[in-house]
């Protein structure tokens, strides 16, 4: 049965249950739907979007499942994160350009049906180097859209999208076409069963877990990225 809201407080995993399948990210679409894992852009437009699409598949069946805690992490090929991909402090180049929706594909349908709080806790530029970012979302849902999930079934967690402002002409943030690598370092998923939680760090298919932006070259992807060493203590504190 559905019972309890996961508040956004709740947010660090007292344990975790039996190993997950795994995760997928990939450009515009799941990997069911047959997204792309590299995103050429050709940096002439102000206009449109560009959305990584973050699911899942689980071994096993999950019941009420209330939240999750992602970490993506992000590096270029620059000696340092280029302007272009600087986002949320205040000043950075382009400050409004990422956010954060819920992804309900034909092969990946949203884990919470719509129901979804869906939030970027932190961006984090400068963390594991001068050319890398990590980002922290935290998402749940209400008492009454608390979900059983199947294992097998690939569901979709997040969908990432960032907006082209600031391309070219004036006011113009510079590193567009530089390479960019993108991995899906971790989803932990949350239930109401106390002490029961599933924390996803490994792809759900040879390389389906990370993406490149502008063919990646000289990202050394995915290897370039730090992996399952995200710590929540910092995201807690931000919901205190």
């Amino acid at each position: 049965m559905k019972k309890v809201i996961l508040v956004c407080t709740m947010l660090l995993a007292t344990a975790t249950a039996a190993s997950a399948a795994g995760l997928n990210l990939r450009w515009t679409n799941c990997a069911g739907d047959a997204g792309t894992q590299n995103r050429t852009f050709a940096c002439t437009s102000n206009t449109g979007t560009h959305s990584l699409v973050g699911s899942f598949v689980l071994d096993a069946d999950l019941p009420v499942v209330n939240g999750n805690e992602l970490v993506v992490d992000i590096t270029s090929a620059s000696a340092t994160l280029p302007d272009w991909w600087k986002f949320g402090a205040v000043g950075t180049c382009r400050q409004l350009a990422l956010g954060i929706a819920a992804h309900d594909g034909a092969a990946c349908p949203d884990m919470f049906q719509g129901q979804a709080s869906m939030n970027i806790a932190a961006y984090q530029m400068g963390l594991h180097g001068d050319n890398s970012a990590r980002i922290l979302c935290v998402n749940a849902v209400q008492l009454a859209a608390i979900q059983d999930l199947f294992g097998g079934q690939e569901y979709g967690i997040a969908r990432w999208n960032i907006n082209s402002t600031k391309t070219v002409g004036a006011g113009a943030c510079a590193g567009c076409a530089t390479p960019v690598c993108v991995v899906f370092n971790s989803a932990n998923i949350t239930t109401e069963t106390v002490g029961v939680n599933v924390r996803l760090t490994t792809e759900a298919a040879p390389g389906s877990a990370y993406c490149v932006w502008q063919g990646g070259t000289g990202t050394n992807c995915p290897a370039a990225t730090p992996t399952k060493n995200s710590s929540w203590g910092a995201v807690k504190s931000l919901y205190r």
